[in-house]
């Protein structure tokens, strides 16, 4: 009989994951995971930890599977929590979903996991997988989205590579949202109508910038907006044919040089590092004609650059660069090598819509190029490359 330990987070989902398990005949070992012990930050108890271990043991009790807890604080502070104070501060905006897979699911609770003799680990993920024999018998893993497509996380699994997917299971991956409460339901599962969580990883809804400010501190500096009329980003033109020199990638990839566009100063805020490129709300300035959003961030000169409406050019970009150091090929037989150029489905932001897009790989860096202007990117965050349904990489952008 194989082993399988399940991360029970007390939440609908892998709950339903580990009854599914069960019923198929899987010795199955259910362990919830503490990772966050300050409540101070958060704004309710939406998610608190003790609620959700709780529902986890009842979960447990139900299907009839051995529950333990285990304690990764120091760890998640660690490589979490430590990460993103880090990546604010340097002006990024982090995806602590992403590193929390990688670093804390997939890592440490696989390694707690395979002490217990599993020969998997599972999660409430929607996303599937499965794997294909090469003609020399080598075994690929693939990471596929999820049956719900309004549900699908393949992007919060975006930086696993296939060593990790081998040893992952994922039941739910090709149910419906739907289906999953019901099946909760018709089982009696303590979490079948709990509300799904929210807000960071294993911490839950926060304020921000009162969660950054534990190690962020506030710090005034100048609000300038710049005129919707001052800049034109055009689509660039490359209709299936494209070519760039290194040195133009560089140019259309670089974040626009706000301060070179005669920005006017209309206000103040407390800190340029807890703001990110798009953001609206937590501006607190008033009197303008449309809405305004944050287009980029000087965290060296703490500065805000703003601009009104949410069609502001200055939201969008043509490319986006990732260093060599950061790309990870979940697909390691799909490696780009240098020269070499192929278009993919691109996300950078989870449930953002796929969006086609060429991926260059030079010396310096993989470069992708949008065809049409693509909003919102900010440095820190993933972009994640798709093949139709198949994750075949990602990397943080720079």
């Amino acid at each position: 009989m194989k082993r399988v330990v399940i991360g029970l987070s007390g939440g609908v989902d892998s709950s339903v994951a580990a009854l599914l398990l069960k019923e198929k005949g899987y010795d199955v070992i259910g362990i919830f995971m503490r990772n966050w012990h300050d409540d101070s930050v958060i704004i309710d108890d939406e998610c608190p930890w003790i609620e959700d271990s709780n529902d986890a043991i009842l979960v447990a009790e139900k299907i009839g599977i051995p529950f333990q807890v285990i304690d990764l604080s120091k760890d998640y502070k660690e490589r979490i929590v430590d990460y993103m104070f880090k990546e604010y501060q340097e002006g990024r905006t982090p995806n602590p979903d992403v590193l929390c897979n990688r670093e804390i699911k997939f890592d440490l609770f696989l390694k707690a996991a395979l002490q217990l003799n599993a020969d998997y680990i599972a999660t409430g993920h929607y996303c599937q997988k499965d794997s294909i024999k090469s003609t020399e018998g080598n075994i690929t893993h693939r990471l596929l989205a999820g049956a719900d497509r309004n549900k699908d996380q393949s992007y919060f699994l975006c930086q696993l590579n296939q060593e990790q997917l081998s040893k992952a299971l994922f039941p739910i991956g090709h149910l419906q949202k739907s289906e999953v409460r019901r099946i909760a339901k018709e089982n009696g599962l303590a979490t079948a109508e709990k509300k799904d969580s929210q807000g960071l990883c294993f911490i839950g809804k926060v304020k921000l910038p009162v969660f950054l400010q534990q190690e962020l501190e506030p710090k005034e500096g100048k609000v300038k907006e710049i005129a919707r009329d001052s800049m034109d980003i055009k689509p660039l033109n490359i209709n299936g044919s494209i070519s760039f020199t290194d040195d133009e990638l560089e140019e259309i990839s670089a974040e626009t040089s706000f301060k070179d566009l005669s920005p006017e100063t209309i206000g103040v805020h407390p800190g340029a590092h807890y703001f990110t490129v798009g953001q609206r709300k937590g501006l607190d300035i008033g009197g303008k004609k449309l809405p305004l959003f944050v287009l980029g961030t000087d965290t060296k000169e703490n500065v805000l650059y703003v601009g009104q409406g949410e069609d502001h050019q200055g939201l969008y970009r043509n490319a986006l660069k990732i260093k060599n150091e950061d790309i990870s090929w979940l697909r390691t037989d799909m490696t780009l090598k240098e020269g070499e150029k192929k278009e993919y489905s691109v996300r950078i932001r989870y449930r953002q819509e796929l969006r086609k897009a060429t991926l260059l790989k030079k010396a310096g860096g993989l470069y992708i190029v949008f065809p049409t202007p693509e909003k919102s990117i900010a440095k820190g965050q993933f972009a994640a490359w798709y093949m139709d349904d198949e994750l075949i990489g990602s990397g943080a952008i720079s």
